[in-house]
């Protein structure tokens, strides 16, 4: 998850502004540190409180969620952190902003951050395992993977599985695509929305209301009938729905395609999750 900042793009200087006034209202602001101009990183420990997360107090403070705004949250073991806490996930991952109320009023920080979540498929991790014996039952998997609720699992728009590793991959020498060169892929995409949005406070795909989207998201004949057929079969949600287009959008800038075409669709659909 950590290497995961190393392909995005440098905060633009608004942006880099927008990080150091959180960390300055938080008083996290490094010493000597005028102007934080790299991505936040941010690991919560599962015990984390809502108020930790999300922010609050007597004097309210930014939470977690602020803290890795224009950045990285990074949550392990997701399952195991309290359903209150995960739920008060639902309007950042929504809105890109948190609301604390009190009652002399409320406070809005902002909170658009790429969310990672890992977990494991089990209590014990051994569930779709091929060759290690799963040691749960079939209740408790679903009462595990059941922490985490419907409408959080919707907010989320990439599920990918995790294989084990074998021994004999661990001693492979992995020639893979350096950082520095998918950074450059992802700065370009990011390049074409700055432009797509040129007036707009929409600034990336993510950000696309269903105004946007219906602007700059058209769809052709073949990309429609797979996505009527995706929310038939599927039962998407139209939050569902809005998403995966936004996800193929991304996706065809990556391809450096100004159309969105069939494949960028059907690649979005297959990282929805799987019980969708």
């Amino acid at each position: 998850a950590k290497t995961m900042a190393s392909i995005l793009p440098r905060l633009t200087v608004p942006e880099a502004l927008e990080v150091t006034k959180i960390f300055s209202v938080s008083g996290q602001l490094p010493r000597g540190t005028a102007l934080i101009t790299r991505r936040p990183f941010r690991s919560p420990h599962h015990t984390a409180s809502p108020v930790s997360l999300v922010g609050g107090g007597t004097y309210p403070r930014p939470g977690e969620v602020s803290l890795s705004h224009r950045g990285i949250l990074f949550l392990d073991e997701f399952p195991e952190f309290s359903r209150n806490v995960l739920e008060n996930l639902r309007q950042p991952l929504e809105d890109g902003l948190i609301t604390i109320s009190r009652a002399q009023g409320s406070l809005e920080f902002p909170a658009r951050f790429t969310l990672i979540a890992a977990m494991n498929p089990c209590p014990c991790g051994n569930a779709t395992d091929p060759e290690k014996a799963c040691s749960c039952s079939p209740a408790n998997i679903i009462k595990y993977q059941r922490k985490i609720s419907g409408p959080i699992l919707d907010r989320i728009d990439l599920h990918v599985e995790v294989p084990r590793i074998k021994f004999e991959k661990l001693n492979e020498v992995y020639q893979g695509e350096a950082s520095a060169s998918i950074r450059e892929r992802v700065s370009r995409a990011r390049a074409v929305q700055v432009q797509r949005f040129t007036g707009l406070t929409t600034v990336t795909n993510s950000e696309m209301g269903s105004v946007e989207i219906k602007n700059f998201c058209f769809l052709d004949t073949p990309s429609l009938e797979l996505m009527k057929s995706a929310v038939s079969r599927f039962y998407l949600s139209a939050r569902a729905y809005y998403r995966i287009i936004k996800v193929a959008r991304t996706i065809a800038d990556l391809e450096e395609s100004p159309q969105i075409c069939p494949q960028h669709i059907a690649e979005a659909i297959q990282y929805r999750f799987k019980t969708e």
